[in-house]
């Protein structure tokens, strides 16, 4: 599992407020409370791009389901996207891939 870390310059500060009134906030806002990712195919490997806009830490996961009975499935590390920042991660199946996806677990607890 191939984990590249990308981090992006954010040009504005970020206040940090906590409680009901943040959240109802953000939710007002319209932006996005965790990491977007955004998966692909090339060849027998799997790709996914995961971007967190959210100035929470997030973790994203990536799994690949690979089309041959025999050919093992991939279920990778939790990697930690911090806010503003930009994951690559990828795997690979022997042969063919069924599906590629993302799990998350915004709260931090990943590990």
């Amino acid at each position: 599992m191939r984990a590249r870390f990308y981090p992006v310059a954010v040009a504005a500060a970020v206040a940090v407020v906590s409680g009901p009134a943040a959240a109802a906030a953000k939710a007002a806002s319209g932006a996005p409370e965790e990491a977007e990712c955004h998966t692909s195919v090339q060849g027998s490997e799997g790709v996914a791009v995961c971007f967190n806009p959210d100035p929470d830490l997030d973790h994203v996961q990536l799994h690949i389901e690979c089309l041959q009975w025999w050919d093992p499935d991939v279920d990778g590390p939790q990697v930690p996207v911090g806010p503003a920042e930009t994951v690559t991660l990828s795997d690979r199946c022997w042969e063919e891939i069924s599906s590629v996806w993302v799990t998350r677990l915004p709260d931090g607890s990943g590990s």
